[in-house]
């Protein structure tokens, strides 16, 4: 027997738990209950701002790229609404989305200079 055979047979140290989805998670208290359809309904409501926000940032983002600097600057403001609405709704962080709408900004007013 070689050696590589006796390690294959062991058990792996740690095993991947399988995703679950949002409803599958029971609680047995009403107050968890509570928390959990909560828990459910925020989540849903969060992913779709998100996806909303990456939509307006992604047309910002394509504006850059055909170098279409009058396009940039009014998705900029779209996209800029957007991000700040998500973060003062809780969906992103405050400094995240700042520092999107600053990192895109810079880009739009590089591209005004070209």
């Amino acid at each position: 027997m070689s050696a590589g055979t006796a390690l294959d047979n062991r058990a792996p140290a740690f095993t991947l738990r399988p995703s679950r989805k949002l409803e599958e998670i029971v609680a047995n208290h009403p107050s968890a209950q509570k928390r959990n359809r909560q828990r459910v309904k925020r989540t849903l409501r969060n992913r779709s701002v998100r996806s909303a926000v990456r939509s307006e940032v992604k047309v910002v983002r394509t504006a850059i790229a055909s170098k279409d600097a009058k396009a940039a600057k009014t998705a900029l403001l779209e996209a800029t609404v957007a991000l700040d609405k998500a973060a003062s709704k809780g969906a992103l962080h405050p400094k995240a989305a700042s520092r999107q709408v600053s990192r895109l900004a810079a880009q739009v007013h590089k591209l005004g200079k070209a």
